[in-house]
């Protein structure tokens, strides 16, 4: 499920019942949601949390015991890409690394549980807040795989690599209060006030600071992990002459030198 409020698009994991374990069918919605958000002159920021006590639980256990040998086969060898935007590297256009380029900040509300493939989507969100009652793990050596889906290679990134090899390793469970210290959530929440804390960061976000200019630096973020300095450097001198002649750069000006509140267009 989704809704829009105040220039902010939340998209909501909708199993409860099952703590919102992962099926095919949440994927394909979440991916038409963000679609929406990003085309959307109403939309300026994207929170994706869950209902009920749980983020996302991985995926669904059921779901998985019913596939066979040959199914499982022939699922991994189909095509791996599944593109939200195909102007990116290919790195970023396989089904679970495509959330990079979407042209909006996620932001992660991690409202409970996040295990394997749910600790996964969280990762690939730009910014992670976690509720103090939530719980993560990576799961996979419990249950005989592997990490996957790009975890090798972003989680050391968010963590450092003694503490991906930990919770790669054991699977073990870590509170949030861990998960904040390790780095691997921005910050952490009451549970009484979690998602009105999560709200009020995204509305800052989404009312005093330029749509374009967080378009353009989520982009060089992203795509700077897989850029040498002199690329990363060269592109961001192109893009800053190119700001200069944006409404945004012409309103952020304005409005400071008026002491006023902003009221950026994206353009």
């Amino acid at each position: 499920t989704e809704k829009v409020n105040d220039f902010i698009h939340t998209i909501y994991l909708n199993r409860p019942e099952r703590l919102n374990a992962w099926t095919e069918e949440m994927a394909s919605e979440i991916k038409k949601s963000m679609d929406k958000a990003s085309k959307s002159k109403n939309v300026k920021v994207i929170i994706l949390t869950g209902t009920g006590r749980g983020f996302c639980a991985g995926a669904d256990m059921n779901a998985l015991n019913t596939i066979d040998a040959d199914e499982r086969a022939d699922k991994h060898s189909q095509s791996p890409y599944s593109a939200f935007d195909n102007s990116w590297p290919l790195d970023f256009q396989r089904a679970q690394t495509w959330f990079p380029s979407v042209p909006k900040p996620i932001i992660a509300a991690i409202n409970g549980p996040a295990a394997g493939l749910g600790l996964i989507l969280s990762m690939w969100c730009d910014i992670r807040f976690a509720s103090k009652s939530a719980v993560f793990s990576t799961a996979f050596s419990k249950r005989g795989l592997i990490a996957e889906h790009g975890m090798s290679w972003l989680l050391p990134r968010l963590v450092g690599m003694g503490h991906a090899m930990d919770m790669t390793l054991t699977a073990r469970k870590i509170n949030a209060d861990e998960a904040e210290r390790i780095g691997f959530v921005n910050k952490t929440f009451p549970e009484e006030t979690f998602l009105d804390d999560v709200y009020n960061y995204a509305k800052t976000m989404a009312n005093e600071v330029s749509p374009r200019s967080m378009r353009i630096m989520k982009k060089q973020l992203w795509q700077g992990l897989l850029q040498g300095l002199d690329e990363a450097v060269g592109i961001a001198d192109n893009d800053m002459v190119e700001s200069f002649t944006s409404e945004d750069f012409k309103e952020g000006v304005a409005h400071f030198i008026e002491k006023r509140k902003p009221n950026f267009t994206g353009k």
